[in-house]
């Protein structure tokens, strides 16, 4: 695949400052920075974002651009929700990651969800109608709220109910997650 020019894009990342699976925070940022996309991560606070491996060994620390609360998500293309057990346990329950997300599922503009990442989406209410993928524990979590079909796929794209959802499993699957992310945003 050849490197798509994301220069102009706009990509808000959502995460916690504890928690996060590592290559699922840091390689969509490497990529989409790398093609020319200004990504901006948020995090609950300032302080760095504190990864894992494998949800259990330290990983990189991560600078953090700006606080969850402080963001206004109506100046960025595209929502990019990582991973991570203990992060998506926490980032669905602070009140902001629903308003952020339902900013961006309101008015058509593509999220991008990976790993426990939907558990956010399951949070904020938006995944009716939606078919997705996921870890597989969140496939009842999934169901339960609404959509429509849940995949065992590397990534799905979904265009239902007026806005671009683009899911994936787990760090295996970041390839196609990635190439999923730049037609996407190409598509801005």
């Amino acid at each position: 695949m050849a490197d798509t020019d994301l220069t102009g894009r706009t990509v808000l990342a959502i995460v916690t400052n504890y928690g996060v699976e590592q290559d699922e925070l840091v390689v969509p940022l490497e990529h989409l920075r790398e093609r020319g996309a200004v990504v901006t991560l948020a995090a609950t606070t300032t302080d760095d974002v504190a990864t894992l491996v494998g949800d259990k060994d330290p990983g990189r620390s991560v600078p953090v651009d700006v606080a969850l609360d402080d963001v206004d998500p109506a100046g960025f293309d595209l929502l990019l929700v990582p991973g991570g057990t203990l992060n998506a346990d926490s980032l669905r329950l602070e009140e902001t990651t629903s308003r952020i997300v339902r900013s961006f599922t309101g008015s058509g503009r593509p999220v991008a969800a990976i790993c426990h990442g939907p558990w956010a989406l399951v949070e904020a209410g938006v995944l009716g109608g939606k078919t997705l993928t996921s870890y597989p524990s969140l496939r009842t979590d999934i169901r339960n709220a609404g959509a429509a079909e849940w995949r065992d796929e590397a990534v799905c794209v979904d265009d239902a109910e007026g806005w671009r959802l683009i899911t994936s499993r787990n760090p295996g699957d970041l390839d196609a997650f990635g190439g999923a992310i730049d037609d996407a945003l190409s598509a801005v």
